[in-house]
């Protein structure tokens, strides 16, 4: 399962809730580990043939070089804090004065070239006016007449000039009010900015230092998931316990299988295995059909070494872990105490989840049980803690079992297993030890249906 997940890079969302927060972090360590394999090796695969390429671009690369300080590192000046500097507040108030005047100035250039406008145009179309009622009159008709129309036209005219100055005079007045006005307003917004602006920087570095803290989180837990896993890999080297035990379990496979076979109502030939509905027949290995050639013995060989179903990735129903366990684990005395036939108390068959917490929620700290799981090819482990519980998956799609994510040990058997955790803790931060069995009762008393 392990593999798998490594050679993926994907972990199957409904596997990695049934995960405990310890075997999530080292999962992800273990990802993170083959993420910066396969870099590497990329990497190095790639630098072999674009090396002389960037050796030639070297050669005619510009360069930039940063002005050093005295302390040989890169000089930086920082606005209001170098001798001579005005304070950094005077600094910003300076601006903000500055920005708030030339907006002032420029909202009363546009106002007044509007006014200057309409004072034009409104003046323009009083003269005419007048003109045309001058005109009408029967003043033309003689000098004196146009004389005196021609003073009195002058006349109006130096009226309604001085008319003109006044009201622009009124006007520019009213507009320097407004831009005094308009400049206190801007000034104003733009301290009122400046207060949200330092609110928003306080809320800002709350928010870094929340996201910093984040960051030393996940650092520390994925540090202590990588020295959990160096611690278990050492400890696996201390106890011995260290897995290449594929020629172990085929030969405690076919001695126990032997030992356990019972005898068929109706005789078969040994190499003959009976099809399961629902499920693919595998060919037998090469080396055991070439065995069958050389040899005519009728030897009952042991299921391992002559599937008679095709294992899916992960179970699909209840029918196919019941086939799994018989097929697979009953050889291995998966359930079983270590040197006896008996089933072992700890060992509670296919129950859920809910069902193994209700079994352990009056007992004491340190009990637990385990049931088949039905998510993965692998069993879980269900642990009482003083304020709750933790569920560990057990991986045996392989020929050893040990935790998922969790425990480096791989041990030939399940009960192996078990028994190594009554001694030695499951995880650094959780202390787990293996006390005290969880006693059968309810949904588990028939295993689920895994010894008829």
């Amino acid at each position: 399962m392990m593999q798998q997940i490594l050679r993926d890079m994907f972990v199957d969302p409904e596997l990695l809730a049934e995960l405990n927060e310890e075997q999530r972090q080292i999962l992800f360590y273990k990802i993170r580990q083959e993420q910066v394999r396969r870099w590497t090796e990329r990497d190095s695969q790639e630098g072999s043939w674009e090396r002389p390429l960037t050796e030639e671009r070297d050669e005619n690369r510009k360069s930039i070089q940063w002005l050093q300080g005295r302390d040989g590192e890169v000089w930086v000046w920082v606005m209001g804090d170098a001798p001579g500097d005005k304070p950094y507040q005077m600094i910003v108030k300076e601006l903000m004065e500055e920005r708030a005047r030339r907006q002032a100035q420029l909202e009363a250039q546009e106002l007044w070239r509007k006014k200057e406008e309409e004072i034009k145009q409104k003046f323009r179309d009083a003269i005419t006016k007048e003109k045309a009622r001058l005109v009408a009159g029967k003043w033309k008709e003689e000098a004196e007449d146009r004389k005196a129309a021609k003073q009195e036209e002058e006349r109006i005219r130096e009226k309604l000039k001085k008319q003109e100055e006044e009201e622009r005079q009124r006007e520019e007045e009213e507009i320097r009010r407004a831009e005094e006005k308009r400049a206190k307003e801007l000034y104003m917004s733009l301290e009122q900015e400046q207060k949200r602006s330092e609110q928003g920087d306080k809320e800002w570095e709350e928010q870094l230092r929340r996201s910093k803290e984040a960051d030393e989180e996940m650092t520390r837990k994925a540090r202590w998931a990588r020295d959990e896993h160096k611690r278990q890999s050492l400890r696996a080297i201390e106890k011995g316990h260290v897995a290449s035990l594929s020629g172990h379990f085929q030969k405690q496979s076919h001695r126990r299988h032997s030992t356990f076979t019972e005898p068929s109502v109706n005789p078969v030939s040994s190499n003959e295995v009976r099809p399961r509905p629902g499920l693919q027949r595998a060919e037998p290995p090469l080396s055991r059909r070439r065995q069958s050639r050389r040899h005519s013995t009728t030897a009952t060989q042991p299921l391992m070494d002559s599937p008679a179903w095709v294992r899916t990735p992960r179970p699909s129903s209840r029918e196919m872990v019941t086939l799994w366990f018989t097929e697979e684990q009953k050889p291995k005395q998966a359930g079983y105490e270590r040197n006896g036939n008996a089933i072992a108390p700890w060992f509670h068959g296919i129950i859920s989840r809910e069902d193994s917490e209700t079994l352990l929620m009056n007992a004491a700290e340190g009990s637990f049980l385990v049931r088949v799981s039905e998510r993965i090819w692998g069993y879980t482990l269900s642990y009482r803690t003083a304020s709750g519980f933790k569920h560990f998956l057990i991986d045996a799609s392989g020929d050893y079992y040990s935790f998922l994510g969790v425990d480096q040990n791989r041990h030939a058997t399940l009960a192996d297993l078990i028994d190594f955790h009554k001694e030695e803790i499951i995880t650094t931060t959780g202390k787990e030890l293996l006390l005290e069995a969880c006693k059968r009762t309810g949904p588990s008393v028939d295993f689920g249906g895994l010894f008829p």
